[in-house]
Parts: C-alpha cells; sequence; structure tokens
C-alpha cells in the first residue's frame, strides 16, 4: 500500500515497520488552531487559502463538518486513540500536543509542541540508543500521518489547504453519486505536491471514499479507497473502513474522549486501549 502524502513504507533498524512520511497533508496545530473566516460555526484555520478556495466547496467541507458532529463536537473532543495499519496503537491529547505511540513492547512519549520525547522498550529507557533516537526524530510525521488517516473529514479547511469543488461523480460502486472535492496544499508538510480527491455522498453529507494523487499533476491517482463505517465516538463521527475493494484495510479501537485519564500519557510499557 501507498499511504497518501508520499507516505512510502519505511523500515527502520527499529523492530517495527512504521507508515510515515508528513507529506503535503495539512497539520491541524496540536493544541488547536487559531480562526479566521467562520461559515456554519465551522471557522476555516488560520492560513487556510480562502482566497483560492471557491465557495461551493468551503460550503460543502461545512456540512461535512456537521455531520460529523459539528466544530464545536470536534474542540470539545480532546482524546483521541486508535489502531493505525501498521498495528501500532496511539493516543493524542489535543490539548497538550502529547502523542503516545506503540506497538509491542516499544512506547514513544513526545509533544508536538516542544518536539522532545522519550522512547522506551519494554519499559526501560532507549532515547539515546540509535533505535530510540530514530523513533524520536519519526513521531512528529507518524503523527501527522495516522492522524490523517483517522481524521482527514475534520482537517478540509486547515492550515495550508486549498479546497475547490470538481463537480459530481461516483463511488467505487458505479452507481452512488458523490460531490467531488479537490484537496491541494501550499507551503504545509513534507511533499506539498500531493493532491486529494475526497468525495462527499449527497445523500448522508459524510466523506465515503477519497482518492490520493502523489503529484497533483498526476493524471490517475496512486490509490482510492473507501471511507466507510462510521459510527459515534463520544461527540463526533468517525469510519473504520479504509478498503480499496480488494483488501480489508481499517482502522480500529478508535475512541474519543473529553478529558484524558491521570497518568495514561506517560505510561513507559503499553497500556490498555481505550474503549468508548
Amino acid at each position: 500500500m501507498r499511504p497518501p502524502c508520499s507516505r512510502f513504507l519505511l523500515t527502520f533498524s527499529l523492530p517495527v515497520v512504521l507508515l510515515t512520511g508528513a507529506g503535503g497533508c495539512s497539520t491541524t496545530k496540536p493544541t488547536g488552531t487559531a480562526a479566521t473566516t467562520a461559515t456554519s460555526g465551522y471557522p476555516a484555520a488560520e492560513g487556510f487559502d480562502q482566497a483560492n478556495s471557491d465557495a461551493r466547496a468551503i460550503a460543502l467541507a461545512d456540512k461535512v463538518m456537521e455531520q460529523m458532529g459539528g466544530y464545536q463536537a470536534w474542540q470539545g473532543t480532546r482524546l483521541l486513540g486508535w489502531d493505525f495499519l501498521d498495528g501500532s496503537y496511539q493516543l493524542w491529547d489535543k490539548q497538550t500536543g502529547d502523542f503516545r505511540w506503540q506497538k509491542g513492547d516499544l512506547v514513544g512519549i513526545y509533544n508536538l509542541n516542544t518536539k522532545q520525547g522519550r522512547a522506551y522498550k519494554a519499559g526501560e529507557d532507549i532515547s539515546a540508543t540509535p533505535d530510540g533516537e530514530k523513533l524520536l526524530s519519526r513521531m512528529y510525521p507518524i503523527w501527522v500521518n495516522n492522524s490523517w488517516w483517522l481524521l482527514m473529514p475534520f482537517k478540509l479547511k486547515d492550515s495550508g489547504v486549498t479546497l475547490t469543488y470538481k463537480g459530481t461523480g461516483t463511488l467505487m460502486d458505479g452507481t452512488t453519486p458523490a460531490e467531488v472535492l479537490h484537496m491541494t496544499f501550499k507551503n504545509v508538510g513534507v511533499t506539498p505536491d500531493n493532491r486529494y480527491e475526497v468525495l462527499v455522498n449527497p445523500k448522508t453529507n459524510l466523506v465515503e471514499e477519497w482518492a490520493y494523487f502523489p503529484k497533483a499533476t498526476d493524471a490517475q491517482p496512486a490509490f482510492r479507497r473507501r471511507w466507510a463505517e462510521y459510527r459515534r465516538y463520544g461527540n463526533i463521527m468517525l469510519a473504520s473502513d479504509r478498503s480499496d475493494g480488494k483488501d480489508a484495510r481499517r482502522i480500529d479501537n478508535i475512541a474519543a474522549l473529553a478529558t484524558v485519564p491521570a497518568g495514561l500519557m506517560d505510561s513507559k510499557t503499553p497500556v490498555q486501549k481505550l474503549q468508548n
């Protein structure tokens, strides 16, 4: 699989394979982003490309946000937990910027604002070892990549995003109608040349598919995948299915909480996955 934003499969000397890379994906500030223009209660992030985005695309993004629970519900969601496609599990405290990643007996604890953290293996601090340093150097792009796969519909008006309306199309089944958004990036991420097509079902006002183009000029996407199996977590809607009709890729063990359990983010050993 080739993940979005030029995120190729990277194999480290760590006992883990990570799907990483920051790509051109917009990266909402970890502690919340200042708002600029507000429409329908969903303010665009500071740096959203209002001038080159069109009104129809912005209106559709507002509908998606409302259907996902609304901007206030999104802002009120503090802690997110989820499995990623590589078998890792992560927790993100949106308020403090603390990000916690674990796989097997390996744990990374990192703050997205200070860019500081510690790495542990079986509870032992390995931060100063080559493996620990390598993991810590990847924690920020891991957060960008892995949170994007979970939260993209909440990021349609993020900093650096240009959002335009392409027209109508159909989902992969060939019959379900869709409204198609183009999502491109300016001066954000590692590979801002990426482009996405975001397909919204007009009957549900939910993102139900997406397509990834490594370069904005590419005629064909590198992949097209579902964004399906929505359910409510806390006060917001999130989807698990990321399959392409052939594989069964999905994001599981999703949780969205308004508070952070004491000691959870600081544990040096793997923690139990949260439940909603």
